[in-house]
């Protein structure tokens, strides 16, 4: 790893990881009593090992003018994996990496690192799971991918929003990124699943459009639209060669999910279809990454939010 990674990189502790006990035979265990904390550099052989690697910064957040907090996101999910209990094959590694910080507000060199630590947990066959932070997690988690293919990479974001602002001033903000791959990509391989008219200007709906961008608005995601839903899905995946997926937490209603920098009064729901959904899209031979963004802890309530997405985590690790 670079000298300029290391500025930025935080190893991680086991100390992180603590819980109930409630035995130790298998059939007791929780996260807490399985998950491995190994720092990056000592990572060799990670195939087929899940690998969490935490990306605390909102710099993007406060550029967009949105409410900062989700710094503290990693650290509060890992608190909600920890009393996970383990229903995966018991083959099934976890391993905690650490931290990618931005201490400096230097947005640009944190997303850097953030590429180059994605692209080693690749590299060594591992599965990145990055546990954000704001919605600038995505254009760092890009880099990564692209440090390690030249495939057709195509991208799923439950969000509320396209993210898809172009810069100001050449800086980045969380809702910038997907603007960002555009440029540096030939053809742009992007669906959006859960956007609100009310959260998007009529630019940013232009932009989506420029860029040949198919979405999923949140109050079309219903199961009375299954079929065209799972329709979109098979066409969109089959035109690419890897899938990473980003999951905004501000795609959720807020009673599910209060704890964002922006919360959705009616966002989509995380019922049974919603589930069903995600879990088509995650067992898809092409997967091969995932992050989360937007947790909030300071606006969460009672962890919903936090527990929400480690729900989500857990069935990851689970089916896959």
């Amino acid at each position: 790893m670079s000298n300029a990674f290391q500025n930025y990189y935080t190893p991680p502790s086991s100390a992180n990881w603590t819980g109930r006990v409630d035995g130790s035979d298998r059939s007791h265990l929780r996260w807490h009593q399985i998950v491995k904390s190994i720092h990056l550099d000592e990572t060799e052989n990670l195939s087929g090992r899940f690998v969490l690697l935490g990306y605390a910064c909102d710099e993007g957040v406060i550029r967009n003018l949105g409410r900062a907090g989700a710094a503290k996101a990693p650290q509060t999910l890992r608190k909600s994996l920890s009393n996970l209990p383990v229903h995966q094959p018991q083959q099934t590694d976890i391993i905690d990496v650490g931290d990618i910080h931005c201490h400096d507000s230097n947005l640009e060199a944190s997303q850097e690192a953030l590429g180059e630590a994605v692209a080693h947990i690749l590299k060594k066959g591992g599965f990145p799971i990055v546990l954000g932070g704001g919605h600038e997690v995505t254009f760092g988690h890009y880099l990564g991918l692209r440090k390690v293919s030249d495939k057709k990479i195509g991208i799923i974001n439950f969000d509320a929003h396209f993210d898809i602002r172009e810069p100001q001033d050449h800086k980045a903000t969380s809702g910038t990124g997907f603007y960002q791959i555009a440029q540096q990509e030939e053809r742009f391989h992007y669906l959006p699943i859960g956007i609100q008219q009310i959260s998007n200007t009529q630019a940013l709906f232009n932009t989506a459009q420029t860029y040949g961008v198919n979405w999923i608005e949140a109050q079309d995601f219903d199961v009375t639209n299954q079929v065209i839903i799972q329709d979109r899905l098979s066409s969109f995946i089959r035109e690419i060669d890897q899938l990473y997926v980003t999951v905004d937490m501000d795609v959720f209603a807020a009673p599910y999910a209060p704890g964002v920098s922006a919360p959705a009064y009616n966002g989509i729901l995380p019922n049974p279809f919603f589930i069903s959904v995600f879990e088509r899209i995650i067992t898809s031979p092409k997967f091969v990454s995932i992050d989360f963004a937007e947790l909030n802890p300071a606006y969460d309530i009672d962890n919903r939010t936090a527990k929400l997405a480690a729900d989500l985590i857990f069935r990851i690790v689970k089916l896959l």
